[in-house]
């Protein structure tokens, strides 16, 4: 993105949990409904509104299609697909089809991983320390680590977190967008005067938050189940995949981009 824009639009969201423990203090990690991953990723959209439109079109012709008629995540009392897309919710049919708008929208996305493993390993030893593991701060830290180097290319940068429960953590969010780039600032020389302007909000009324859930999604199943077909379909949209705590050849993980493109044979396996 060498060209200084005037505006940048970024969404944020994440995947798996940050569910370590259970109420007596085993690890679960890996369990029905618990993760291996943690990952945060972010999409550039360089037109937000041809993702919404092409988003809306093939949410309402779906709708009007008789074979749909009768699904129950498609009914608007479910506020599931007939509200908005979203990959865990949205029937295999659907999600095809939404496959087949993604290329075409000109996301650019980044996503840095945290494998659930090393975060029970920190976690004990807090507990050592008599501290704790705080979900936020490895939200919070990812976030930082996604925009280190983006926020210095255009003149105003916007970006829309996906809601995480019902808290609003705008000044946390904010300090770790400060933090991106001042550490950019450290490493580079290069001051960013660009404006930051950060939001809130559900994937309903951003159609960005629906194209970074289907990158995640697709990213995830690779990472769990080993499943390589869907990220296939959207693999170029990938800019940068950091694998945090693969540390196998790098004490600061494995970086999957052009250079170094993501195949499924080199992903160290993940526990759990």
């Amino acid at each position: 993105m060498p060209d200084r824009r005037l505006v940048s639009n970024y969404y944020v969201d994440e995947a798996g949990d940050l569910t370590l423990f259970n109420k007596r203090g085993h690890v679960i990690v890996g369990k029905q409904g618990v993760s291996r991953v943690f990952m945060v990723g972010v999409a550039y959209l360089p037109d937000p509104q041809l993702a919404h439109q092409k988003l809306e079109g093939l949410r309402a012709e779906l709708l009007a299609d008789p074979y749909f008629k009768d699904v129950p995540s498609m009914q608007p009392k479910a506020k599931k697909t007939a509200l908005c897309f979203h990959a865990n919710d949205d029937l295999a049919e659907v999600r095809r089809e939404v496959f087949k708008v993604l290329p075409h929208l000109g996301a650019k996305v980044l996503v840095a991983i945290r494998r659930k493993e090393y975060l029970v390993m920190s976690a004990r030893l807090l507990q050592f320390r008599q501290s704790k593991i705080s979900p936020n701060d490895v939200y919070d830290d990812l976030v930082k680590r996604l925009f280190k180097t983006t926020l210095h290319t255009a003149e105003k940068n916007r970006i829309v977190f996906a809601r995480r429960g019902k808290a609003v953590r705008q000044h946390a969010l904010e300090e770790a967008i400060r933090r991106a780039k001042l550490n950019f600032e450290r490493k580079t020389g290069i001051s960013s005067h660009s404006e930051t302007v950060l939001f809130s909000g559900y994937p309903s009324q951003h159609a960005g938050l629906q194209v970074i859930d289907y990158y995640l999604w697709a990213l995830q199943r690779l990472f769990e189940r080993g499943e390589d077909r869907f990220f296939r379909l959207l693999a170029p949209g990938y800019r940068l995949i950091m694998d945090l705590d693969d540390t196998r050849n790098k004490p600061y993980g494995e970086w999957y981009s052009d250079s170094n493109p993501l195949e499924p044979q080199k992903i160290k396996p993940v526990a759990g």
